[in-house]
């Protein structure tokens, strides 16, 4: 976590140095014409429709609107990001969560894919915002706030007028804030649009209060240095900050911070902040501390906020907060109890991020629905659990399980599923769970076991579905077999 004072910039002009005469150079001869390269082979299709969702916010690709060569390069990048989840530590896989969004729409219900597209635009104009990327984060802002029936649609709406603050478009600015009063009449953010519409007109010429927000972020400066040598005097300070009217961004500063000090008022009031009665961006900042900092308590309260609120936001970011503090007993409680089919996956998910194997194996074992077990295949991935995947595309008596468990095989290092995914193309009678095999060995890259394949396999059908797959392969086992054929 990185706290940053805003503070105001200045802009030097650089004078203008006259250097020497440059010196036009002689023409150059044209280069000569080259040949047109031959046409790429067809690229065969790749059955997609029963991978997994990563349900990982900001990135959101809807493979039904791309070819069938994008579809490949997506299935190769999926499996780096698989090889990169085996070997890394839960930081990290939390860290990369927060980071990438590799969601197949066509597997989510609409009103699923436009919450997330909304969520993800969210992510990406308040990065934007931080950065001072201002334009970037309006285009952001205003694609979420065409985005029909979303939750963050009066969040947009504040900060597009934030942003057209900075850019000096103070008209606009009060114009959309009049909007964000007229469409959202109870929402939460209505007290910081308040607050922010009179920090605009006093920009404007009106006399500015001792309490500006320039002045609260000198204050935050002294008291970020204060909380480390004197907390008992810096912290009912930066109370006093989160309970007043101080903007959204000077609030979370203050709520890091306050997240900075050992003190037990300190996290009493970070909890306090996370029960909500704040603005919602604030609230969620405080309910990511509490993850971070971790306790027995401080995950009580995540759980009591859960259980007493209805803003699927606000779940998430709370499931996103038990991992963090590694919290399995709590997840898989959710997992199993939870209503909600999207929030009983992201428990799911974050089991699988805690690498929860024996937790997720009870999981799939106990549920009924084929959805959710696939969602559970999902994070076994995620948790590096190759030899439960291996088991499951073996046993699995239903179908489209068992392709589910093989796709995910695919997505993991061939040193470690390489070999069984040879053996249940050589033992397995379905062509289906053969061509799912074939798939999941190209995801995987797995020229050598292609070739092998391709060389003991009598159906001309199936072969040729095999060298087909070898052509797009940058290997030379491939090259060399390929070259065979052609003699």
């Amino acid at each position: 976590m990185v706290f940053v004072a805003l503070l105001g910039t200045g802009t030097a002009v650089a004078g203008q140095v006259r250097g020497p005469a440059v010196v036009p150079l002689p023409p150059q001869p044209a280069l000569p014409q080259l040949p047109w390269l031959p046409p790429l082979p067809p690229v065969p299709s790749i059955s997609v429709q029963a991978l997994p969702p990563f349900d990982v916010e900001p990135l959101d690709l809807d493979l039904e609107s791309i070819g069938d060569s994008a579809q490949e390069a997506v299935l190769q990048s999926l499996q780096a990001l698989g090889t990169l989840r085996e070997s890394a530590s839960v930081s990290v896989l939390g860290s990369l969560q927060d980071g990438f969004a590799f969601r197949f729409s066509q597997q989510q219900p609409p009103r699923d894919r436009t919450e997330a597209r909304a969520e993800a635009l969210y992510r990406s104009a308040r990065e934007s915002i931080d950065r001072g990327r201002y334009e970037n984060a309006i285009q952001e802002l205003d694609r979420l706030i065409d985005l029909p029936g979303t939750s963050r649609v009066d969040a947009a709406l504040y900060w597009k007028s934030y942003t057209q603050a900075k850019l000096g478009q103070r008209a606009e600015a009060l114009t959309t804030l009049a909007d964000l009063e007229k469409r959202f009449a109870n929402s939460r953010w209505l007290k910081d649009a308040k607050a922010l519409e009179v920090e605009i007109r006093q920009a404007s010429g009106q006399a500015v209060s001792p309490d500006s927000q320039n002045d609260e972020e000198l204050k935050l400066l002294a008291l970020r240095g204060l909380i480390q040598s004197d907390p008992d005097r810096a912290v009912p300070m930066i109370e006093r900050l989160l309970d007043g009217n101080s903007s959204v961004k000077v609030q979370e500063n203050a709520l890091f911070v306050l997240s900075q000090s050992q003190s037990a008022r300190a996290l009493e009031i970070i909890a306090k902040t996370a029960r909500g009665a704040v603005n919602p961006d604030v609230q969620l900042r405080a309910i990511r501390y509490l993850g971070a900092i971790g306790g027995p308590e401080n995950r009580q309260v995540l759980d009591e906020v859960y259980r007493g609120s209805n803003d699927a936001a606000l779940k998430r970011a709370i499931l996103r907060a038990f991992m963090t503090g590694g919290d399995r007993a709590r997840l898989l409680a959710l997992a199993k109890s939870e209503t909600s089919p999207e929030l009983r996956a992201q428990a799911i998910q974050q089991l699988g991020v805690l690498h929860a194997t024996t937790e997720l194996a009870d999981l799939y074992r106990n549920e009924s629905s084929a959805e959710m077990k696939k969602r559970v295949l999902q994070a076994m991935l995620v948790g590096g659990d190759a030899d439960r995947l291996i088991e499951l595309a073996k046993s699995e008596k239903d179908v489209e399980l068992r392709r589910a468990a093989i796709q995910n095989l695919g997505l993991m290092a061939a040193g470690r599923t390489g070999e069984a995914l040879k053996q249940l193309y050589s033992s397995d009678a379905s062509a289906d769970i053969r061509r799912e095999v074939i798939n999941a060995l190209f995801v995987q890259q797995n020229a050598g076991v292609l070739v092998d394949a391709a060389r003991a396999e009598k159906d001309p059908a199936m072969k040729k579905e095999i060298v087909a797959k070898l052509s797009l392969l940058r290997s030379k086992e491939a090259s060399d077999y390929l070259l065979e054929l052609l003699k």
